[in-house]
């Protein structure tokens, strides 16, 4: 298992990998954008690393806490979709003794959120003043909510790419954005380059939802389409960084234009602090092995 140094370790690094990443719309170490920089996110990755740590937290309370820590050291939205995506993961995982047990172990996570979670998250969400959510019907965010985060989040899942994640086990992470990174960083891509990529893999096969509800579905396919052009030329040269001036041109562009793949940067986040624990936990279970081997 996971101790509370490894995992606090574990979320700072890849709230701080994913903000190095030269992934275009995004804050990054080549521009910052959007009225933040670089600095607001490395505060609040550490604002938050130990709250995910804490082992007696439920997702709900891991969720508000981590936005608390947040406002007290930024006065702006950094890291919401990046919070409510390491929260069942990062409580998930302290039950787990191999990477392989994460997906079940995450799965019993969301199926067990309860009214008391979405009560906590909605707080949060109102507290980081996330934008471009809109008013809904049933369940809105200014209210207080009525039923679970996991039934909140399927009234979301159409909308929002993160509430998504909590209906289908964080699918599009495991079969889509680990898998990318993992085969960049195999080829010899640093984890930078290896992160950009994933990254626009996953822009390329799913539109951005924070594009979709802040401007227009039209708007998203046009930079899902762009994506997809860096992913093709990409993999024919085979190299990532041989595109920087076409990616930085292109990051230019879209931040001059007030465009932000947001919520693609935080699954790409969480793709991130996946890759992080599988190395942990495979190291932790090799030391076991050696230990145990070493007794006979």
């Amino acid at each position: 298992m996971l101790s509370e140094s490894d995992l606090k370790d574990a979320v700072f690094w890849a709230c701080e990998q994913e903000v190095s990443a030269p992934k275009p719309g995004n804050v990054n170490v080549i521009s910052d954008g959007h009225n933040m920089v670089v600095e607001d996110f490395i505060k609040s990755a550490h604002a938050i690393a130990p709250v995910m740590a804490k082992p007696d937290l439920t997702v709900g309370e891991r969720i508000l806490q981590s936005i608390q820590a947040t406002r007290r050291v930024v006065n702006c939205n950094t890291n919401l979709g990046i919070v409510l995506l390491f929260a069942p993961l990062c409580q998930a995982v302290q039950s787990c003794e191999t990477f392989d047990e994460l997906p079940e172990r995450l799965q019993v996570v969301l199926n067990n959120l309860t009214v008391d979670d979405a009560i906590d998250c909605y707080q949060a969400i109102r507290l980081a003043e996330a934008g471009g959510l809109g008013k809904q019907d049933q369940q809105d965010i200014s209210a207080v909510p009525t039923i679970t985060l996991l039934e909140a989040m399927d009234l979301a899942k159409n909308r929002d790419h993160i509430a998504q994640q909590y209906i289908n086990n964080f699918n599009t992470l495991w079969d889509l954005s680990l898998p990318s990174l993992t085969k960049a960083i195999n080829s010899g891509e640093s984890v930078e380059w290896a992160t950009a990529f994933a990254y626009l893999k996953l822009l390329s096969k799913a539109l951005d939802s924070l594009i979709s509800r802040k401007q227009s579905t039209a708007l998203a396919t046009k930079v899902s389409e762009r994506a997809k052009q860096f992913v093709i030329q990409i993999e024919e040269t085979g190299t990532v960084e041989t595109h920087f001036d076409a990616l930085t041109h292109w990051d230019k562009e879209l931040k001059e234009k007030a465009i932000n793949p947001g919520t693609s940067a935080d699954l790409i986040a969480a793709t991130l602090l996946l890759y992080k624990f599988k190395q942990l936990l495979s190291f932790n279970e090799f030391q076991y092995h050696e230990a145990f081997s070493g007794r006979h």
